[in-house]
């Protein structure tokens, strides 16, 4: 009977395996893309449309955006290191940024130098029915690459290869462009073709600054709508134990959603049960967004937002212990000192086991002694009955 995989190797395999994956569809549509950009400029050189010339530009634009992918999905998909504690998804995020910005770098290339050709009226030779035959092809082949490399990125939660997905259903826009600009030249429109050829343009740079505009906000951590917040923070609220959500900060790494919570709980409970409740919202809050890669709780005695902060300029336990002995004598060796730092004051809870204890160690008394010391509180004395 083998062995169950320990998480570090389970995750291991998961990436190799999403890297695999991410690579075959990445080279079945770059080879989809170059054979298609040279049958799409080669007709439209051979047959007179400008607009299949722009439209095996981008395919060719294509090709080098599979290239980016490869290189960037080998790098973000390694393994998390010691520089790198969360992974390495954002270098994911860097290069859609980079995909991007190459296709509005082309797309704005061909959409100037289009425009000039239209506004002076250069497209005079009515474009040949092969034009309409690469398009028909172009647009059915990448339509179903399209469908393809977007089911992987869905499957294995990569928005680059989600956004090479798109990229891919572009060509296939723009090849329906083709297709109705070229019948309209046939039909005595012969400036369509021309016009076709800028409006495939602008549909290169739209899709660019959405790929663009979304990285930039992932880097700049933008956190997740205020719906999901919401939301997260009411699962929290009925959560037993909990008393408030008073800060939930979300930001993105990837397809993946990072978490940071403070859940305010009642202040006499133990660390354990206190950790128990955070573990219990975890489970709540990854159950209704099943991305969240890593929630970091934090449990608070109080609503810090409008008390005023606990400071470093409380007590330690070691201190408080030793003002005890100082002014009642030495404690017992089997009593317990429990502290409750709430309200910028110490509340102190006295537990002692032995009913032969010193007489002298009384909620009153220690009230007596430490009453007019700026950080106490409080004090309560839990004696062992006979």
């Amino acid at each position: 009977m083998e062995e169950p995989l320990s998480p570090t190797e389970q995750t291991r395999n998961n990436l190799a395996a999403e890297m695999r994956e991410a690579s075959r569809v990445t080279i079945i549509g770059m080879i989809l893309d170059a054979v298609l950009g040279v049958i799409k400029v080669i007709a439209g050189a051979l047959f007179h449309s400008q607009a299949l010339i722009v439209d095996g530009i981008h395919s060719f634009s294509d090709v080098a955006s599979d290239l980016v992918v490869l290189g960037v999905m080998r790098v973000s998909r390694q393994e998390p290191d010691d520089n790198h504690p969360y992974g390495h998804q954002r270098i994911e995020t860097f290069g859609t940024l980079l995909l991007g910005s190459i296709l509005i770098a082309v797309g704005a290339a061909l959409a100037w130098e289009n425009t000039l050709r239209l506004v002076a009226g250069e497209a005079t030779i009515v474009p040949g029915w092969p034009v309409l035959v690469a398009a028909a092809i172009s647009v059915l082949s990448k339509e179903w690459i399209y469908r393809y490399t977007r089911h992987v990125g869905e499957r294995i939660r990569s928005d680059l290869i989600i956004a090479n997905a798109w990229h891919s259903r572009t060509d296939a826009f723009s090849s329906v462009v083709v297709l109705v600009s070229t019948a309209g030249a046939m039909l005595g429109y012969i400036w369509l073709d021309v016009l076709a050829a800028v409006v495939i343009a602008i549909i290169i740079i739209h899709i660019g600054w959405t790929f663009t505009w979304d990285s930039v906000k992932e880097l700049v951590d933008t956190g997740l709508s205020p719906e999901d917040t919401q939301m997260l923070k009411d699962i929290a609220r009925n959560t037993d134990g909990v008393r408030n959500v008073h800060e939930l900060r979300s930001r993105r790494m990837g397809h993946d959603i990072l978490l940071d919570v403070h859940l305010v709980v009642r202040p006499d409970i133990s660390v354990s049960e206190g950790h128990q409740i955070g573990i219990q919202v975890v489970s709540g809050m990854r159950g209704a967004l099943e991305n969240i890669r890593d929630i970091n709780f934090h449990i608070d005695a109080e609503n810090d937002e409008n008390q005023p902060h606990t400071t470093e300029e409380l007590p330690s336990r070691e201190q408080v212990r030793q003002t005890l002995s100082d002014t009642l004598g030495e404690l017992p060796a089997d009593s317990r000192l429990r502290l409750h730092y709430l309200k910028g004051k110490v509340h102190l809870e006295l537990f002692l086991d032995s009913p032969d204890s010193n007489d002298q160690l009384t909620a009153e008394h220690i009230r007596e002694q430490l009453g007019d010391r700026e950080w106490y509180g409080s004090a309560r004395v839990w004696q062992a009955r006979p």
